[in-house]
């Protein structure tokens, strides 16, 4: 290994030559000058940052290409502003993205290392929690490999949102840092950096012309550096950016203070400048977490806006007026609201536009993705806080708001009721922000994520915005990239589908309906069933490390993995398994297909509820596994930690996918996504994306039961009472017993009392009304497993009818009707 570290290599070809040689090359070159290590102490931790290293040069070349392009054609760019970016580890995908998977491997094969040993090494970067910032990754991979130029903007979080660990059955949060051995994907530019004021207070002065205008003097100032990280797309040689923004002290060392012994002062600014993107999703209960949370939305957001016009003024040599023009803003969800205010504030107090000008050119430039029906998640800010926090801002949103509300009055006089429901400060109890309200009223294009949850938004928490600008309102359905979570988390069906319908599915994927015609194919079936078999074992195998519970992949595995929370109803599932357990200890010769029931998914910290789901879903593992009687039946395992990563590894050993929110709270889902282009079965309610998916792979071939979302209404209004369906139906009854009675918790007759009282007499999720319907369900779901030639065939056609569901799709959507963003072809000479 030393003589190969000792060679030496022209710098272009190891830069960005694609040849098995070249690449090895440029991993050395890495290993001597970028991880400067003897050849004798390096680990494949060292492996790995140097492949990603010299990966990363290959796209750079791709990234100036594609940047400078779009310039010189003046084409407009797409820039995506979201809270959260999962990206998810990226070597393997870049691999895969640059058509380099089998040169790598064998490059690092000559110097005597594993690919799939250099791949387990990379952290999972701690940039998103969940389905949100997952959905903008796959919209980034999709925008690259469609050649739509674009930028995704964020914030570069030191720590993620935290590691889970299970102690006991309970969550245990630990410290997620992500970035202890540093990130080799990204590249540190901090010659962009922008200043973002905080706090302090505004005054008039008359300017030049004699026009009054307003002064911000901020309480405390703070700088953003920019970290871009190039995003490359599929098969081509278009290659956009993310750039994320750390927070960082004006003056990082005060040395007065220094000289004269005061170390903590020294070091003061430094520190709290820096919290600012420490931590993804702080605690908000606490004011002081509130406070830090509109700190980081404003943050990142002023920085973007500062970012984007510095492009538009020294790049392009555009004019202001031309920004609507030259790119596209997207807030992904209410969390970069503020900024419609932040960009009025830079035209009009920094650029010093007229209103009506200024105005005009955020509605033009903004569009608002709403994700959500639920309100506590439709950001609101109490008032004091904001006014304190940002107090331009405030002025900006009253201002807003004023002349927001006569036009509401010219167009519905008389109508107060309507001026206080459509108002920008909300007045129900203490004075607060609405920032969905914000993102609506700045936007000249609003869509939901599922074409249910689009019509509920305009007739429910949008439904005024709607009417009064009908024409603004879109739906544009999730979809989830195949290059991720299909060809690389599946590479056994990869290979196959590549055999039987070619590769081109990879950015088409309607081209998956080639798969139908083999629907009822034996030999077909038995390499699905081979596939599928095989990475069940690995799934088995990953669950038995981590958690020690030992598998059966000839079980029918049946997987639920996404955020914990009571609407998505984790518990209405444990409720089944622990009726097939009070079944099987109570009638003699009762018998079950064997099953494998699979849990992930994290509870946000101060959620007390979700934690105790949490505990429930070990507590039935741990006595349903130790149970002979059981065991031969049924298991239960909950993977910790839910990830990216692992995901990789759920997603395909799925049979059953678990879609069981009530109906009317799930917006559209990605997961259901995932797992049906993998070959899962559907059992779900009709929320969220779900219908579409129904209605794309047919009835027959997806298990829904439960209420509608007419029905849910319904029975809300008629005065819901949930032990009345506890009353009549004693084997509910028996189950909730059991649960509260202490047999999977030995005998703790407290530790799950408070939720199942929350199921008796509160219930506001509907678990109960559901629960017969639901376990009706699960019969006819055993009963289809034991055909296997049928089941196979409802698989095969899940995964051929999942065209729909591509990100792809989506962001042509996007790109054609809201952002009218055009393809740039890119081409680099190599």
């Amino acid at each position: 290994m030393a003589d190969v570290i000792r060679a030496t290599e022209a710098p272009d070809r190891s830069r960005s030559g694609l040849s098995p040689d070249s690449i090895r090359r440029g991993i050395v070159d890495h290993l001597r000058y970028s991880i400067g290590r003897p050849a004798d102490v390096l680990t494949p931790e060292h492996f790995f940052r140097a492949t990603a290293l010299a990966v990363r040069d290959r796209m750079q070349d791709n990234w100036s290409a594609s940047a400078r392009t779009s310039l010189d054609l003046g084409r407009k760019v797409v820039c995506y502003l979201s809270a959260e970016f999962l990206m998810g580890p990226q070597l393997g995908c870049n691999l895969l993205n640059l058509g380099i998977e089998k040169a790598t491997r064998t490059a690092l094969e000559v110097i005597g290392l594993d690919l799939d040993e250099v791949l387990a090494c990379e952290e999972e970067p701690g940039l998103g929690n969940g389905g949100l910032g997952r959905l903008a990754a796959c919209y980034l991979d999709s925008l690259a490999t469609l050649q739509r130029p674009a930028i995704g903007f964020g914030i570069r979080y030191e720590f993620g949102i935290f590691d889970q660990e299970i102690h006991d059955g309970w969550q245990v949060e630990k410290t997620d840092n992500w970035l202890v051995n540093g990130n080799p994907w990204e590249i540190p530019k901090p010659d962009i950096n922008y200043l973002v004021n905080w706090g302090g207070h505004t005054e008039f002065y008359v300017d030049d012309a004699g026009i009054e205008r307003v002064r911000w003097i901020p309480g405390r100032v703070i700088k953003g550096v920019a970290y871009d990280t190039p995003i490359q797309g599929y098969g081509v040689d278009a290659c956009n950016m993310l750039t994320l923004w750390s927070a960082r002290a004006v003056e990082s060392f005060a040395l007065d203070a220094f000289n004269v012994g005061d170390y903590y002062k020294a070091v003061e600014e430094e520190v709290s400048s820096e919290t600012v993107t420490k931590v993804l999703y702080p605690n908000d209960e606490p004011d002081v977490g509130k406070r830090l949370r509109l700190l980081q939305q404003y943050f990142f957001v002023s920085c973007s806006l500062q970012h984007i016009l510095h492009i538009l003024d020294d790049l392009t040599d555009a004019r202001v007026t031309e920004l609507p023009d030259r790119f596209a803003l997207q807030l992904n969800d209410t969390h970069p609201s503020i900024g419609v205010a932040e960009l009025m504030r830079l035209l009009v107090d920094e650029r010093r536009l007229d209103w009506d000008e200024a105005w005009d050119i955020t509605v033009a430039t903004f569009g608002y993705t709403n994700h959500t029906l639920l309100p506590e998640a439709l950001e609101t800010w109490p008032l004091p806080l904001f006014a304190e926090s940002l107090p331009r801002h405030l002025e900006i949103i009253y201002e807003i708001n004023r002349r927001f509300l006569d036009d509401v009055r010219a167009k519905y006089p008389g109508d107060d009721e309507r001026l206080r429901r459509m108002s920008l400060i909300g007045e129900d109890g203490a004075k607060s922000v609405r920032m969905a309200h914000l993102a609506t009223v700045g936007s000249h294009a609003i869509n939901g994520v599922a074409a249910l949850h689009s019509e509920l938004l305009k007739q429910s928490v949008l439904k005024d915005f709607y009417e009064m600008w009908p024409d603004r309102f879109s739906n544009k359905t999730n979809g989830v990239t195949p290059r991720r979570f299909l060809a690389l988390a599946n590479p056994g069906l990869r290979a196959l589908l590549d055999e039987i319908i070619g590769d081109g599915w990879l950015v088409d994927l309607y081209r998956l309906r080639g798969l139908e015609p083999f629907a009822d194919d034996a030999a077909f079936h038995r390499r699905w069933r081979e596939i599928k078999r095989a990475n069940k074992a690995r799934l088995a195998e990953y669950v038995r490390t981590t958690t020690g519970v030992e598998l059966n992949p000839d079980w029918l595995f049946d997987i639920q993995v996404k955020r914990i929370h009571e609407y998505k109803r984790q518990h209405l599932n444990v409720l089944h398994i622990a009726t097939l357990y009070h079944r099987l200890k109570n009638t003699p010769g009762y018998e079950i297909p064997p099953r494998a029931f699979i849990f992930g998914g994290k509870a946000a910290p101060g959620y007390v509820m979700a934690k105790r789901m949490i505990k429930l879903i070990n507590s039935v593992a741990e006595t349903v596994n130790s149970d002979p009687d059981v065991n031969r039946f049924l298991r239960v395992a909950f993977i910790p930690n839910f990830n990216v990563q692992n995901a990789e590894l759920i997603y395909p050993a799925a049979d059953l996918s678990e879609q069981i929110s009530t109906a009317g709270k799930e917006a559209s889902g990605t997961g259901n996504m995932k797992f049906m282009i993998n070959g899962a079965l559907t059992i779900g309610t009709l929320d969220g994306a779900n219908v579409e998916i129904r209605e794309e792979v047919g009835e027959e071939n997806f298990f829904l039961f439960g209420l509608t979302v007419d029905e849910v209404a319904q029975v809300k209004r008629d005065g819901y009472r949930p032990m009345d369906y506890v009353d009549h139906n004693e084997e509910l009854k028996a189950v909730l017993e059991l649960i509260v009675g202490g047999a999977f918790s030995n005998g703790d007759t407290d530790v799950f009392r408070a939720l199942v009282d929350d199921l008796r007499y509160d219930d506001p999720f509907l678990v109960l009304a559901d629960y017969a319907a639901y376990v009706e369900c699960q019969e006819r779901v055993s009963a289809a497993w034991q055909d296997v030639d049928a089941w196979t065939r409802m698989s095969i056609l899940n995964t051929a009818r999942s065209g729909k569901f591509s990100s792809d799709r989506a962001i042509v959507e996007y790109s054609d009707e809201i952002w009218k963003v055009h393809p740039v072809t890119v081409k680099v000479e190599r």
